[in-house]
């Protein structure tokens, strides 16, 4: 498990540096992956168009098995698709990646403290939010930095609440979770939280 966050965050290293290799993205490695993938990791993040997990972590095909919605919120089918990249497929790492100015978390913030609301599924969205801002603000949060820690924070406990499968993986050791925090700026990757990461 350390081993897969050590090659994502090597990946970043470059990335951020400007020195990508691009492993994984020519023909050959293409005919390798029909067959089957064997990703050594799995990544939730969220949406936004800025957050390209291949790109930022300088990855290739069948490395990550990539999940993403607003807000990195999640509902059966995000559960779902993470257990099937951990049991099915045998990726050792869930990440969950979010990000500065986070569209999701600023919308929810907004909605707390009296905003228009949204309409349509937006609103779902933000109200799968609602729970990480309130905990925030509890906590005495005034920075966007910490909001967005607080919601990694959360999804990461949400996933094993809510999935007997990343909870049994998590306490046999097979696997973990943990949340990064990506910079928009300089294009860091920032560790926030882990649960059952060792070797």
């Amino acid at each position: 498990m350390s081993v897969a966050l050590e090659m994502l965050l090597a990946g970043n290293r470059r990335f951020t540096a400007g020195t990508p290799e691009h492993p994984n993205q020519d023909a050959v490695r293409r005919a390798e992956v029909v067959p089957g993938q064997s990703p050594f990791a799995v990544l939730f993040g969220c949406s936004d168009s800025r957050l390209a997990a291949e790109i930022i972590f300088d990855r290739g095909l069948g490395d990550l098995f990539v999940v993403r919605t607003a807000g990195h919120v999640m509902g059966p089918e995000v559960l779902g698709s993470i257990e099937y990249g951990v049991s099915v497929l045998g990726s050792p790492l869930v990440v969950v990646l979010g990000h500065d100015s986070c569209g999701a978390v600023a919308a929810a913030r907004a909605a707390v403290q009296g905003g228009a609301p949204a309409t349509g599924y937006v609103r779902d969205v933000i109200e799968r939010v609602t729970p990480s801002v309130l905990a925030a603000r509890a906590a005495g949060c005034t920075e966007d930095a910490d909001y967005i820690d607080t919601h990694l924070r959360h999804t990461v406990d949400l996933l094993i609440e809510r999935s007997r499968v990343l909870a049994d993986a998590v306490e046999a050791g097979s696997a973990a979770v943990l949340g990064l925090s990506y910079r928009l700026a300089d294009g860091t990757a920032r560790l926030v939280t882990a649960r059952g990461l060792d070797g």
